[in-house]
């Protein structure tokens, strides 16, 4: 399942090769790109930002080993390490590396702005004014306006530092000869089928004794489309991780409470915990239909059905039922006392005034989804028929739904979003009226002036506690008028075989290799 080329590893580093399975592929990995799990994935063994997240979503040094941010809060001062290295290659001369200076940052992060490059991470960095090498380990950056999540979007992997000689070299095939500062390197690619990553010996980050990181050799991926082959080669032991948990198998490794079923005990471990995904159910506000238009037909589908049923029905118990709002359970911010909880009398009284009122006596709505959230909606439907609502449920492949959403030609649609930096700046971003899709991603096109000005405000204020009650407040809001439905928000849940250790877990679900060993069992 690994090597077929040159330098193959002998018989003890064979064993600390780490496998797992990438059924999405990967799309690219130049960090510009980096903008789907995969590629998040892949990008973060081979690259570093300034500063990066631990598990606990603490914003913690990385390249850069300190900052500073000036009272203005539009200026954040940088000291670089002076002991990193990019990976060896033939473009850096004589010596076939070089170490990372400040410019290479200046470089890397304007080089998201550049059009003609049309990386998906340009947001990101679209709010800084300047960005100044003051040294070769000294940086500044500049922001236009104060914004207090600005660490936080630091980390993602669009802000990794990038070599300019090898990206101009390479042009637009730097996707598929990657060179970084990561704890290991590019070996082979062969799209689809396989990516292979080898350790990186010049390393500069060490463990707690001060032994360089990585433990492992190599990292081996895989690219089977299908989630049940992938279930298959895990408990056949020729996959080391596995990070989903699909219909398919479901039943078959987990309890209706989510334990690991007492025939994989002592071979899978299992690690669990909170995931910023919030999985919903959004109403189109400028539809006409007089369904979509009413408060109260949206908190009536709100009421109408058993969340934590659901879960225990149709995720075997993992996730959290969503009775809060947007903002996932886990980020500061979220507040489990604003949204709505199962109650029937209440929703059919709800969809009685709606009736009274419209003249509408015959209410209808229609979901629309993808095939792998079919058995939540079918679930919704068959709840909601019960209070009196007439539901269908249609299913489009995902491309189509993405377009139908961001085009405004669905009614209602399910939808995730997962956070992509731990701030719920984030999630309220797609209630701002400046963001309608398909220029932004407020897909339900809501819009109150009170959510525009606390938005608003919520940039400038530096204050971390009076930001985050000024996110529940918005959150608290959006509930009131329902533009959507939460349906749960979601865990990480990861299996490994026995002997894998360090690999941990963090609610953003970013998979880091660095600190992980493998011992045969």
């Amino acid at each position: 399942m690994f090597l077929s080329c040159r330098n193959e590893p002998d018989q003890k580093q064979e064993g600390m090769v780490f496998r797992y399975n990438e059924h999405k592929n990967i799309g690219s990995l130049d960090p510009a790109f980096a903008k789907d799990n995969a590629d998040i994935w892949a990008v973060n063994q081979l690259f570093n930002g300034l500063i990066q997240m631990d598990e606990n979503l603490n914003v913690v040094p990385c390249i850069a080993k300190s900052w500073t941010i000036f009272d203005d809060a539009l200026t954040y001062s940088f000291k670089l390490k002076k002991d990193v290295f990019f990976h060896k290659h033939e473009v850096f001369g004589k010596d076939s590396t070089r170490n990372v200076v400040a410019e290479d940052f200046e470089y890397s992060l304007f080089r998201n702005c550049d059009t003609n490059l049309a990386s998906p991470g340009s947001w990101v960095v679209n709010n800084i004014y300047d960005i100044e090498a003051v040294t070769s380990d000294s940086l500044h950056i500049t922001l236009k306006t104060p914004d207090p999540s600005f660490l936080g979007k630091l980390t993602m992997k669009y802000c990794s530092v990038v070599p300019q000689e090898v990206v101009e070299h390479y042009g637009s095939d730097f996707r598929a000869h990657p060179i970084g500062t990561g704890p290991f390197k590019f070996k082979k690619w062969i799209e689809n089928i396989k990516l292979v990553l080898r350790k990186n010996n010049n390393y500069f980050e060490t463990d707690t004794n001060g032994k360089t990181l990585p433990y492992l050799e190599a990292v081996a991926i895989t690219f089977l489309p299908d989630k049940q082959s992938e279930f298959l080669q895990f408990i056949q032991g020729n996959l080391d991780f596995l990070n989903s948990l699909d219909a398919s198998y479901q039943d078959d490794i987990l309890t209706t409470t989510g334990e690991l079923r007492t025939k994989y005990q002592d071979q899978i471990d299992i690690i669990r915990g909170p995931y910023l995904n919030t999985e919903y159910l959004a109403f189109f506000m400028d539809s006409e239909s007089s369904e979509m238009q009413s408060k109260l037909l949206r908190q009536a589908v709100n009421y109408g059905f058993d969340r934590k049923k659901m879960m225990i029905y149709l995720r075997n118990g993992v996730g959290i039922p969503a009775n809060g709002g947007f903002i996932p359970k886990g980020l500061p911010g979220f507040n489990e006392t604003i949204g709505f909880s199962y109650n029937p009398e209440k929703a059919k009284n709800l969809l009685k005034r709606y009736i009274q009122e419209t003249g509408n006596d015959s209410p209808k709505i229609a979901i629309t989804t993808t095939s792998n959230y079919l058995n939540f909606c079918e679930y919704i439907q068959r709840e909601l028929q019960k209070i009196g609502l007439e539901v269908a449920v249609d299913v489009m492949p995902p491309a189509t739904l993405k377009d139908a959403k961001a085009n405004g030609k669905l009614d209602m649609f399910r939808a995730s979003w997962v956070a992509d930096y731990p701030d719920a700046q984030n999630y309220l971003s797609l209630y701002y009226s400046q963001n309608f899709a398909p220029n932004g991603p407020n897909y339900t096109h809501y819009k109150n002036p009170l959510f525009d000005k606390w938005y608003t405000q919520s940039f400038k204020e530096t204050n971390n506690k009076t930001r985050e009650r000024l996110y529940a407040r918005m959150d608290s809001l959006v509930m009131s008028e329902a533009p959507i439905v939460p349906l749960y928000y979601d865990e990480v849940i990861r299996f490994t075989r026995k002997g894998i250790t360090g690999l941990g877990n963090n609610p953003i679900n970013l998979l880091d290799l660095k600190r992980v060993q493998k011992t045969t069992h």
